[in-house]
């Protein structure tokens, strides 16, 4: 392994630290984030398209898009957010102090976590996926066509773990740009892909609901492929060999991921038992707000574009004990997030046919969308400005404040909808719940700021 790395190797690593270490921030976090921000959109782009291609199928296909997608959305947060963020932050935070064998073997204990997890879902969603989107509402063709995508996606989901969790050791390295260019030429063949399975374009197959779902686990295999053999190769700054398994890699990426799993689990769970409640009012209003509730998630990935060099950022500001300039990057960054998604927001509140008219034609489906842009997209700008920061706090390796705040908001929004449908309430006042729920994590976030894990200066006065 070692030959095939060179000097000017370790130059370029340096120039990266030096940088986010002590170049001005608005350049730094441009540099950073603009390669993540293009490939997050182009993997939007894909659950945009699915939709779309789905949406030829009809009101049912729709649904069960909606029942599936949430689970399909946390596999993604919990591998590229979650155990992502918990081993960029910790290969960031150890080579912020100049401790590079130990990144060595954070990125060799990071794939066997992904092994598990894979492994996991997939026991999980092949043995119970029936009961699990019939407990949200699922039924007939919605119910058969989510159980057939769940199978194919989580059955092959191992090659999405390896994907975003390799990214992510890469990306720790303060190397934005590799990643970033795999998971753009592999979300553009998805696209293509996913059309010409869902639909039968030319010589494939038109295998409906399962074209998405093999599209997205043959494109990501690929993808894994490349971005191993990058490590192996030796073209990083992290070189992946064998290591002795010990409990302190795990407990550098977990101290981080953990929590992170916690916090994608509550993000989901949201959505997840939203769509329950959702659920009870019918397959239209289900098909509509699965319309909805997916613009709201394309928003974490959207987020992560900012939200994976504020981690590398902060992580690495940390390492090197430069607390201050951490927290000022964190504010930068998710104020820029703000101004964006709130220009996203408004637009969708004031016209959602521009989104809705895109997937489907059934006016019943239309109006209940409509409802929920027009109650909850205002809020989307808090939401987003509150995800950056919780990105910027995995780099302080103690996320800990965030993840409640993330509970907090599952909590608010799941008891407010279970009261509305316990009552007999209307629709709206669940979507007014989640509007309310975004408003938690925005100002939620903001404060934690101020917690000891942030001002870790402030302990050793």
């Amino acid at each position: 392994m070692a030959s095939c790395r060179h000097s000017g190797l370790v130059v370029a690593v340096d120039k990266q630290i030096d940088a986010i270490l002590h170049a001005p921030i608005p350049g730094m976090l441009l540099r950073l984030a603009a390669p993540n921000v293009v490939a997050t959109i182009l993997t939007t782009a894909t659950t945009f398209f699915d939709a779309w291609f789905v949406g030829r199928l009809g009101t049912e296909a729709l649904a069960s898009l909606a029942l599936v997608f949430p689970f399909q959305t946390l596999v993604i947060m919990m591998a590229g957010g979650a155990i992502g963020g918990g081993v960029t932050s910790a290969i960031s935070r150890v080579l912020g102090a100049n401790a590079a064998e130990r990144a060595n073997a954070i990125a060799w204990h990071a794939l066997l976590i992904s092994l598990a997890l894979a492994a996991v879902l997939a026991l999980l969603f092949g043995a119970f996926a029936e009961p699990i989107f019939a407990a949200m509402g699922g039924d007939g063709a919605a119910l058969a066509g989510a159980v057939l995508y769940a199978r194919i996606a989580f059955g092959g989901g191992l090659a999405l773990w390896l994907t975003w969790v390799v990214a992510a050791i890469i990306r720790g390295t303060g190397d934005t740009a590799t990643p970033a260019r795999a998971i753009l030429v592999t979300c553009i063949a998805q696209i293509i892909l996913s059309g010409g399975l869902t639909l039968g374009w030319g010589p494939l197959p038109a295998l409906g609901i399962a074209g998405p779902a093999t599209a997205l686990i043959a494109c990501n295999a690929v993808c894994a492929i490349y971005l191993l053999r990058h490590l192996l190769c030796g073209r990083a700054a992290v070189t992946l060999r064998a290591a002795r398994v010990a409990w302190a890699p795990f407990a550098d990426i977990m101290r981080v991921g953990g929590l992170g799993l916690i916090n994608s689990a509550s993000i989901a769970a949201t959505v997840v038992i939203v769509t329950g409640f959702v659920g009870q009012f019918g397959t239209e209003a289900l098909a509509g707000y699965g319309l909805g509730g997916r613009l709201e998630l394309m928003l974490v990935p959207l987020t992560f574009g900012v939200g994976g060099a504020l981690t590398v950022a902060v992580g690495t500001n940390f390492g090197a004990g430069q607390y201050a300039r951490a927290r000022t990057i964190a504010l930068v960054g998710a104020g820029v997030v703000f101004l964006v998604i709130s220009a996203l927001g408004v637009i969708v509140a004031l016209a959602p046919g521009l989104w809705l008219n895109l997937f489907t034609a059934d006016p019943a489906a239309l109006a209940f969308g409509e409802t929920y842009l027009m109650i909850v997209a205002p809020a989307y700008a808090l939401f987003g400005f509150g995800q950056a920061l919780y990105f910027a706090s995995q780099g302080t390796g103690r996320p800990a404040l965030p993840v409640l705040v993330g509970i907090l908001r599952l909590t608010f929004v799941s008891a407010v909808g279970a009261t509305v449908v316990a009552f007999g309430g209307p629709l709206e006042m669940i979507f007014a719940a989640v509007a309310g729920g975004m408003f938690v994590i925005g100002v939620g976030m903001l404060l934690c700021l101020r917690s000891r894990a942030w001002q870790p200066e402030q302990a050793l006065a």
